[in-house]
C-alpha cells in the first residue's frame, strides 16, 4: 500500500513540478512586468547554509537568514525569482538556483542584504537540481537530462553539453570526474564528465524511486522515496553495487552527509539520522520529528538546517546524534488569500499565518512590519479607517485594530451563519457576501461590538459584493448580479437584477457600470444607470475562469485562473478590448490596483506589477 500511495503522490510531484507546461501556457506578459513579489508565503523546498547565513528556497523566493543566533534566525535578505526556488548551490559570491521551469538563475549574494540576479541559462526541461564544480553548473533538469553550463562568466552562462537520463533527472552530485544523476523511475546514473562537452554515462543502479543524492568517498547515498536510504559502493563507476540501505518510515525526499552520519529529510516522519560507520549495516540511532514535512537537509557544525514545508526552517542541535532537539526556526508564512493596500501598506490575508502588514515604501524591499494571528485561515481583507476586516475560515469576520501597524490587533468578532466570500466596508457598515446565506449587513460602529443590522437572501450563493450610493451589487454565482437597495441596512430590497450567462464571482462598480467576473463567460460590463433596470452592454470572452474583476482609469484588470491577468480596455464600454496581459505561474485568486502597480493574490504571495 505505501508504495501504491507513493507512486501516486511522485506522479503529482512530477506534475506539478512541470505544472507550467501542463496548466498554463508559456509565462509571458503585454505592456505589464512584474516588480517584485512580497514576502508573504511559500513553503521552503531546499536550504543551503554558508557561515552565519542561511539561503532558503521558499515559493518563488530566494530568503537569506542571519543564523548566528541559532535560537532566532532573522531575514536579512530577499529576492523573488521567476518561478519555484527547488534547490541551491553556493560558490564564492554566488547562488546557483534550480528554478523550475525558468532554468538556472544566477544569484550575486555579496552583500547579502540585496542579492541581485546577474545571469540566467533557462534550460529546456525542469530544473530541479544544481551542482557547481569548477567553472561548470550540473543541472538535473527533469525529463531534459543532465545539463552542464559554463558558468566561468556569470552574466552569461552558456550550455557546453548535456546527456539524455531517460527518465526525469530530480537531483545532482559532482564528485571529482563524475555527476551522479538520481532519476526517478530509474535510480542512479553515473556520468563521465571529464569532458564537459561530451559527457558519457558509465554505469547505473536502479533503485527505482531515486531522489536525492550526496557522495561521500567510495559511496553514493540515495534519498529513494519508496525504500529510504540506499548506499551504493562506486568504487568502481562502472560497476556500483549496492551494499546496504534503511527503509525510513516515511518518504526519503533528501539526504546529507557529515562524518559517520546521514542526515535523511523524511517528508512526514521528520529527520531521521543514521549511523553509516557500517555502509553495509546502518542503522537509526536518532530522529527528530520535525512538525512539518521534511523536504531538504543541511548540515552544518552542529546543526541540521531542514526545510520543512508548512513550518519553515527548523535548525536541530545535532552535537548528540542518538537525542537531537530543535534550537530555533524560521516560521515561513502562509498562503495569500488576500490583499488591501492602502499608502504605504499592503494589507494581506495570509492563510493560516493570519494578518500580515508589509511595508511598500520602497517596493524594491518591502518587508514585514506587523502580524496578528487569527484562529484559522485567513482568506479576504479590506481597510478603512484604523481596522482591517478580515475574513477568516469557519471563525468570521475579524476586526483589527491597525493605527499601529508594527502591532495589529483584534478589537472584535462577527460570525455569520456561513463562509465568508467577499467583503467590502462603507461607513459604518460591513456588506458581507455570505454564499447561501446572501447578503450580511454588519455595523461596525462599535468595532469591539459589531452586531447584524440586517440581511437579504439572495436566490443564489453571494461570492462578491460592491457598494456604490445607496446600492450594494452582489455577484450571485449563477443567479448573476443582484442590485439591492440599501439606504435602510435593516431592510435591504432587490430592486434589479441581470442574469449574467455565467457564474458571477465577483463585481466592480465604476460610474454607471458594473463589472462582473463571469467565470468561464469572462468579464460581462452591465449598465446599471437604472438600477430597476440593469442591461448589458458588452463582454469580453477571457478564455480562462473569471474569478476577480478591479476598475481603473478605464481600464479593467481580471483575475482569470488559469489564464493569469487580463487587461481590458473599457473607455468604450460597448467594445471592450484587452491591451495587456501577465501570464501567472499558478492559479490568480485575486487582483487589486493602486495608482501604477498592479496586485495579484496568488497561493505563494502577493505578485506586484506595473503597466508599461
Amino acid at each position: 500500500m505505501k508504495r501504491i500511495l507513493f507512486i501516486f503522490l511522485v506522479l503529482i510531484a512530477v506534475i506539478l513540478s512541470g505544472s507550467e507546461g501542463l496548466l498554463f501556457p508559456s509565462k509571458d506578459s503585454l505592456n505589464v512586468k512584474q516588480i517584485v513579489q512580497l514576502p508573504t508565503s511559500g513553503d521552503p523546498n531546499d536550504v543551503f547554509v554558508v557561515d552565519t547565513f542561511a539561503y532558503i528556497g521558499m515559493g518563488n523566493n530566494l530568503v537569506i537568514l542571519n543564523i548566528s543566533n541559532k535560537t532566532n534566525p532573522k531575514q536579512v535578505g530577499f529576492l523573488c525569482l521567476s518561478a519555484i526556488v527547488i534547490k541551491i548551490y553556493i560558490s564564492g559570491n554566488y547562488a546557483y538556483i534550480a528554478d523550475d521551469y525558468s532554468g538556472l538563475r544566477i544569484v550575486d549574494i555579496s552583500n547579502p542584504t540585496s542579492p541581485k540576479e546577474v545571469g540566467y541559462y533557462d534550460t529546456h526541461g525542469n530544473a530541479s537540481d544544481v551542482c557547481v564544480s569548477g567553472n561548470y553548473a550540473y543541472v538535473a533538469d527533469g525529463y531534459s537530462g543532465l545539463r552542464i553550463v559554463d558558468i566561468s562568466n556569470p552574466t552569461s552562462p552558456k550550455e557546453v553539453g548535456y546527456y539524455d537520463t531517460h527518465g526525469w533527472a530530480i537531483g545532482v552530485y559532482v564528485s571529482g570526474s563524475y555527476a551522479y544523476v538520481a532519476v526517478i523511475y530509474s535510480g542512479l546514473r553515473i556520468i563521465d564528465i571529464s569532458n564537459p562537452t561530451s559527457p558519457k554515462e558509465v554505469g547505473y543502479y536502479n533503485t527505482r524511486y531515486a531522489g536525492g543524492v550526496y557522495v561521500s568517498g567510495s559511496y553514493a547515498y540515495i534519498a529513494d522515496y519508496s525504500s529510504g536510504l540506499r548506499i551504493i559502493n562506486i568504487s568502481n563507476p562502472t560497476s556500483p553495487k549496492e551494499v546496504g540501505y534503511y527503509d525510513t518510515p516515511g518518504y526519503a525526499w533528501d539526504v546529507y552527509v557529515s562524518g559517520s552520519y546521514a542526515y535523511v529529510a523524511d517528508r512526514g516522519s521528520g529527520l531521521r539520522i543514521i549511523n553509516i560507520s557500517n555502509p553495509t549495516s546502518p542503522t537509526n540511532v536518532g530522529y527528530y520529528d520535525t512538525p512539518g514535512n521534511a523536504r531538504g537537509v543541511y548540515v552544518s557544525g552542529s546543526y541540521a538546517y531542514v526545510a520543512d514545508g508548512d513550518y519553515g526552517l527548523q535548525i536541530i542541535n545535532i552535537s548528540n546524534p542518538t537525542s537531537p532537539t530543535s534550537v530555533g526556526y524560521y516560521d515561513t508564512p502562509g498562503y495569500a488569500r488576500g490583499v488591501y493596500v492602502s499608502g504605504s501598506y499592503a494589507y494581506v490575508a495570509d492563510g493560516n499565518s493570519g494578518f500580515q502588514i508589509i511595508n511598500i515604501s520602497n517596493l524594491t524591499i518591502p518587508y514585514q512590519i506587523g502580524h496578528c494571528n487569527t484562529p484559522g485561515v485567513a482568506y479576504n481583507v479590506f481597510v478603512s479607517g484604523s481596522y482591517a476586516y478580515v475574513a477568516v475560515l469557519d471563525y468570521g469576520l475579524r476586526i483589527i485594530d491597525i493605527s499601529n501597524p508594527t502591532s495589529p490587533t483584534e478589537v472584535g468578532y462577527y460570525n455569520p451563519p456561513e463562509e465568508i466570500q467577499d467583503i467590502y466596508v462603507s461607513g459604518n457598515y460591513v456588506y458581507i457576501a455570505n454564499g447561501d446565506h446572501g447578503l450580511r449587513i454588519i455595523d461596525v460602529s462599535n468595532p469591539t461590538s459589531p452586531k447584524e443590522a440586517g440581511y437579504y437572501n439572495t436566490p443564489g450563493y453571494a461570492e462578491g459584493v460592491y457598494v456604490s450610493g445607496s446600492f450594494a451589487y452582489v455577484a450571485d454565482g449563477y443567479s448573476g448580479l443582484r442590485i439591492i437597495n440599501i439606504s435602510n441596512p435593516a431592510s435591504p430590497k432587490e430592486v434589479g437584477y441581470y442574469d449574467t450567462p455565467g457564474s458571477a464571482e465577483g463585481v466592480y462598480v465604476s460610474g454607471n457600470y458594473a463589472y462582473v467576473a463571469d467565470y468561464l463567460d469572462g468579464l460581462q460590463i452591465i449598465k446599471i444607470s437604472n438600477p430597476k433596470h440593469p442591461k448589458r452592454v458588452g463582454n469580453y470572452l477571457t478564455h480562462g475562469w473569471a474569478v476577480g474583476v478591479y476598475v481603473s482609469n478605464n481600464y479593467t484588470y481580471v483575475a482569470d485562473t488559469r489564464e493569469g491577468l487580463r487587461i481590458i480596455d473599457t473607455n468604450n464600454p460597448k467594445k471592450p478590448k484587452e491591451v495587456g496581459y501577465y501570464y501567472t505561474p499558478e492559479i490568480i485568486h485575486k487582483v487589486y490596483v493602486s495608482g501604477s502597480y498592479i496586485f495579484l493574490v496568488l497561493s505563494s504571495g502577493i505578485y506586484v506589477l506595473k503597466k508599461i
